[in-house]
Parts: structure tokens; sequence; C-alpha cells
């Protein structure tokens, strides 16, 4: 069904976004030399993507998902050439900062869309799993590449010229998509719009997180697991350059062997067969085994291996609960209830970038790490207790039915 050039699309779209994301803090520093304003601008480009999940979601049940994805496509590059030519006219890097934000919620727009279409690939035989282990994989790459190439760039050529080239790379990503629809066998089923106003499709996706057996625990587990992998982001340089004494290229280093281990992790899935059960089991276990590492090692070995296991694992964690919360889901109101949901999970890593800010100093942090570790580990566990309990109640209930 051409599905290396749907995964072909994915990666260099993701890549162009990387590159971006790369660039607005790196350029917004080297004019103002403000750490500060760098922070600023990169929450000003992030924090759209973030906030827009809901609403792309919704936006996904009411209208085709290719025809965003492609219009998601599109707009990106419009938008980046636009940003181009009102810098180079009028001056200023507002410009840049100002297109990556626009393009920060197309971008989530894509996501939202592809989310929802990828349920509907495994018609033809293909295990949910290793869809999406293939999908994150091509993204995960473009993720560890995007940066790389937009610094090689950069190094050349002005920051204008360089967003030039994320559009074009936009550009392919919807001529692979436009060549993976040309012919394919995949029947996607087009959405029907939910009655009402448009706030009414959130209310549904909450009614739903709440309501529907497991999707309240699965959404739980899952901030808890973000907490650790937010403090982790949010603290490894400082632990690694400050704590550790290690160099900066120690510590860019260190981030390329975790996507590396992403990339192996998510390989061994797509190639393998994994129960989903042991899936979840594992991953928690050692992202909570990683976390409490990275807290308490004295030597940046053991801090290293905490690090890996907590970036390594964290897509398989990723693809144990979206096959579960496929399963739970209802089909024509997935992409609104899977907004709401991707928005409460991602709440708690800038929580814990906030904490780490505001409760430790470099020798304070590992403190930090092992009690959002062990806050993860008694919501992991209260999660097993409501399952088994939930599942008993309803045993008990089908013994006693006439």
């Amino acid at each position: 069904m051409k599905f290396p050039a749907f995964l072909f699309s994915l990666f260099v779209s993701r890549l162009a976004d990387q590159m971006l994301l790369f660039l607005v803090p790196l350029v917004v520093f080297q004019v103002t030399q403000s750490v500060a304003w760098s922070g600023y601008a990169f929450a000003a480009e992030t924090f759209p993507r973030f906030l827009s999940f809901p609403v792309c979601g919704a936006l996904c049940d009411r209208v085709s998902p290719l025809k965003l994805l492609r219009a998601s496509q599109i707009f990106r590059a419009l938008v980046c050439l636009l940003g181009v030519l009102g810098s180079e006219a009028l001056g200023g890097i507002g410009w840049l900062v100002g297109l990556s934000a626009v393009c920060g919620v197309l971008t989530t727009q894509g996501v939202m869309a592809r989310e929802v279409m990828l349920p509907q690939m495994t018609a033809n035989g293909h295990r949910f799993d290793r869809v999406l282990a293939h999908a994150q994989t091509a993204e995960q790459t473009g993720m560890v590449l995007g940066p790389l190439v937009a610094a090689a760039l950069f190094a050349l050529w002005p920051w204008q010229a360089v967003v030039g080239a994320a559009a074009a790379l936009f550009l392919l990503a919807d001529a692979a998509t436009a060549y993976w629809r040309h012919g394919n066998p995949v029947q996607l089923s087009e959405p029907h719009a939910e009655p009402g106003h448009f706030l009414r499709p959130i209310q549904t996706a909450l009614l739903h997180v709440l309501r529907l057996p497991g999707l309240m625990r699965l959404t739980v587990v899952t901030a808890g697991v973000n907490l650790v992998i937010g403090v982790t982001l949010a603290s490894s340089a400082a632990l690694v350059t400050g704590l550790y004494q290690r160099s900066a290229n120690y510590y860019a280093g260190l981030q390329m062997l975790g996507a590396v281990a992403t990339v192996v992790v998510l390989l061994a899935i797509a190639r393998g067969a994994f129960a989903l059960r042991k899936m979840g089991v594992v991953s928690f276990l050692l992202i909570f085994g990683g976390g409490v590492l990275t807290a308490i090692s004295p030597s940046h070995w053991g801090y290293a291996l905490g690090f890996l296991l907590v970036t390594g694992f964290d897509k398989m964690f990723s693809i144990y609960i979206r096959v579960h919360r496929q399963k739970i889901i209802p089909a024509k109101d997935y992409g609104k209830t899977t907004g709401v949901i991707v928005l409460l999970n991602n709440l708690s890593q800038p929580v814990a970038g906030l904490l780490v800010g505001a409760l430790a100093g470099t020798a304070q942090t590992g403190w930090v790490i092992l009690a959002l570790c062990l806050l993860m580990a008694a919501l992991g566990i209260g999660a097993a207790i409501s399952h088994r309990a939930s599942a008993a109640a309803a045993d008990a209930s089908s013994a006693t039915s006439p």
C-alpha cells in the first residue's frame, strides 16, 4: 500500500519541523545575547503547539484527516515563505518566531490527522503496534537529524535560507503524501461532524475520559510517566554540565545516544512479536528505574545509563498506551478524544520543569527527580489496583447475572 511513501512524508515533515524548533532559540540568542529572550522565544513557538491539541483533534472528527494533513504541510511551506519575505522587507527576528509559532499549530494539526489515520491503516492485516513502531521510527529519525541539518545549513546560510529549505521539505512531504494516496487501497472513513457548537466535541472527549472503562486510568499513568520524562529533559543539561562537570559535547553525544536507543527499541518492536501487556510493564519499570538512576547516581556513567533508559523506552510505553487507547475510544470520536488526552498527558512535562526551576538548585535536583519517580510509581500501582478491582467487579457481576 505504498506505506514507505507515507513514512517518508512523516520523516521529511518532522525533519523540517525540528529544523524550525532548533533555529528559533539559537537565532534569538545570537541576536539578543540573552538566554531569557531565547527561552521566551522557545515558549512562544511551543505553547501554541501544546494548547491547540484539543481543537485540532476535534477538527479531525469534522473534516477529512487526509485533507487536514495535506493542508498542514502546504500551509507550513507557505507560512515559511511569507515569514522570510516579511523579514526581508521589514527586518527583525520577530518574523522567525511568528512563523514558527504558526507552523507549530499546523504541525499539531498534521500530527492529529496522522493519529486518526494510522488505525485505519491496519485494515490490510497490519498490526497496529507495528504500524505505530514504523511511524515513530520515521518520526524519531527526523527529530534526530533535524537539528543536525539545521546547524549545518545555518553555518553556511542565513536563517532566512534555512527556513526556505524547511519550506521545500514541507512541500516534499506533501508530494510524498500525494504519492502514497494515489491508488492506495486503504479506505479512509469520512468523519461525521457532531451537531452543536464547536466546544461540544471537547465536552464529549472529556466525558469519554471520565466514563469509558480504563481511559482515565491510562491517562493518569501516562501523566505520571511524563513527569519523569519531563524532569529528565528539564534537568539533564544542568546535571550533566554542572553536577557531573561534563562538556557540552558530552551532553550532545548523550542526547544522540538517547535518540539512537529510541530508534533501536522501535525497530525491535516493528520487527518482533512483543505482547502488548509485557511492553507496557517493561517500559514502565525501565523508565522508573532510569529515573531513579538519574536521581541517585554518584557518577556520570550511572546518570548516562539512567538517561538512556528513560529516553530509550519512552516510545515503547507510548505505543502501549496508544494501542490500548485505540481499543477503548469509539472511532467516530477518536480525534477529539485523543487531542484532549494528549493535552492532559503532556501537562505534566512543563509542570516537572517548573518544579525543577522552583524547588531545586543543581545539587538538590536529584531529590526532586526521586520524588517524581516515586509519584510515578504510586500512580502506576494505583492504576494496577484499580484495574484488578474493576476486573473482579466485572467477573462478579457476570457470575451473578441470570
